[in-house]
């Protein structure tokens, strides 16, 4: 998560505050309705994918997400909630300081998930 929210504050650039406003209470955040609503689905996702409802569904039809904006958070949650299995199944070092994030989530705003080229050994 650490990365991500580095990304986000890095594209979000002038209005990066938003990302922390989000994770400290999403409820109470700047965000539109219509985002509070998918990321309540994907949260829903993140605890099990049958957790969403025809009524998460429909609150975030009311707010103005179309179909394939639902269909995005539902696939982007389960994507991220597979690949935290895979990093915490692999006891991965994850620093504490996000200051060391910084720098990664400025590479992944950038140039996305390419990584640097591996040097020959």
């Amino acid at each position: 998560m650490n990365s991500h929210a580095a990304a986000a504050r890095c594209l979000y650039a002038d209005e990066k505050n938003i990302v922390d406003e989000v994770m400290a209470d999403m409820e109470e955040s700047t965000l539109s309705d219509k985002m509070k609503a998918l990321l309540h689905i994907a949260g829903k996702v993140q605890v099990l994918g049958k957790e969403v409802t025809a009524l998460d569904v429909a609150e975030a039809r009311k707010y103005g997400a179309d179909d394939r904006e639902i269909h995005d958070t539902v696939l982007i949650a389960a994507a991220f909630c597979m690949f935290n299995r895979y990093v915490d199944g692999l006891n991965s070092f994850t620093p504490a300081e996000t200051t060391v994030y910084d720098e990664m989530g400025k590479r992944m705003a950038e140039k996305g998930y390419v990584l640097p080229p591996l040097r020959p050994i």
